[in-house]
C-alpha cells in the first residue's frame, strides 16, 4: 500500500545530474567520498521526509508518495519537477566594484551573495562581472537511486527523528523524555549558544505538534552544573566505560 501524505520515512539516496553523472547530494558516505564535497566529519545517515510536504524535490516527492516501505526506485526528475528551467532574466552584468574588498578574489564558478541573493559568477572581464542568479542545476535532468527504508510509527521515533533534523545533533547527545501528553528535551551543551536556537526551537514544537498530535506540552532544558559536580560526572563516566570494557587474561605456560 503506498504511503499517505504527511508520512515520515526514512530515505537512503544518491542524486546525479543526468548529463554528467556527477553526484550532487548522497546519504551514503561511500558515494560521497566519490566526490569533491565529502567531509569526514558530517555523519552520511538516511534521511527523514514527509511525504507530500515538500520537504524534497517536486520529482522526488511524488515518487515515493507511490511506493511502499521496501522499495528500490529509480527516479528521473525533469526540470520543471527539479530546481526549475533555466531563466535568462536571472543573469545579471554588475560592477566588479560592488564586491568591495573581495573583488578581486572572486573567480568564475565562484558563489556569492549580492542583494541578499546567490549567484554563480559565470565572466569577469572590463570590471564587470556576469552573475547567474539561476540555481546551479537549473534546467538539468536529475536521477535518484533511492531506498525506502523504514516508515516511522512510534510517537518517540518521530520525535527524535524530527529533532535531529532541525538541530542536527548526535542522537546519542540527546535526551527525550516522553509522557504523552508531555514532552522533555534536553539539550546537548554544545547547542546553547547556537545561532537563532529560539527560532530552531519554535521550529522543532511546531514539527513535533503536526507530526505527533498526542503530544500537548513541550519542554526545553538547559542543564549547567558547576565545574566540579561536571569534573566529577566526567570521571564516573569514564569508570562505567572502563568496567564495561572487556577483561582479556593473558595466561603463560612455563618451559622446563
Amino acid at each position: 500500500m503506498p504511503l499517505e501524505k504527511g508520512s515520515l520515512v526514512l530515505v537512503d539516496y544518491t542524486a546525479r545530474v543526468k548529463d554528467t553523472n556527477d553526484i550532487f547530494d548522497t546519504t551514503r558516505e561511500e558515494e560521497a567520498k566519490k566526490t569533491n564535497f565529502y567531509d569526514p566529519t558530517h555523519k552520511y545517515e538516511p534521511r527523514i521526509v514527509s511525504i507530500g510536504e515538500s520537504w524534497v524535490l517536486k520529482g522526488l516527492d511524488e515518487a515515493l508518495s507511490n511506493a511502499n516501505v521496501g522499495d528500490k526506485l529509480n527516479i528521473e526528475v525533469p526540470p520543471e519537477k527539479g530546481f526549475g528551467k533555466r531563466d535568462d532574466s536571472k543573469i545579471r552584468m554588475i560592477p566588479q566594484r560592488k564586491l568591495g574588498d573581495k573583488a578581486d578574489e572572486v573567480g568564475v564558478g565562484d558563489e556569492i551573495e549580492i542583494d541578499n541573493r546567490r549567484g554563480i559568477v559565470r565572466y569577469i572581464g572590463s570590471g564587470r562581472i556576469q552573475v547567474d542568479f539561476n540555481h546551479r542545476f537549473a534546467g538539468r535532468t536529475l536521477l535518484y537511486d533511492a531506498n525506502v527504508l523504514k516508515k516511522l510509527d512510534s510517537d518517540g521515533e518521530k520525535v527524535s527523528a524530527l529533532v535531529k533534523r532541525r538541530m542536527g545533533v548526535d542522537e546519542s547527545k540527546l535526551q527525550v523524555n516522553l509522557a504523552v501528553p508531555n514532552l522533555e528535551i534536553q539539550l546537548p551543551e554544545d547547542t546553547y549558544l547556537a545561532e537563532g536556537l529560539q527560532i530552531v526551537k519554535r521550529a522543532v514544537a511546531n514539527d513535533i505538534f503536526k507530526f505527533v498530535p498526542t503530544i500537548k506540552n513541550i519542554k526545553f532544558v538547559e542543564r549547567y552544573q558547576a565545574p566540579t559536580e561536571q569534573k566529577k560526572d566526567e570521571q564516573l563516566q569514564q569508570q562505567e566505560q572502563q568496567k564495561q570494557q572487556p577483561k582479556v587474561e593473558a595466561t603463560a605456560e612455563a618451559k622446563q
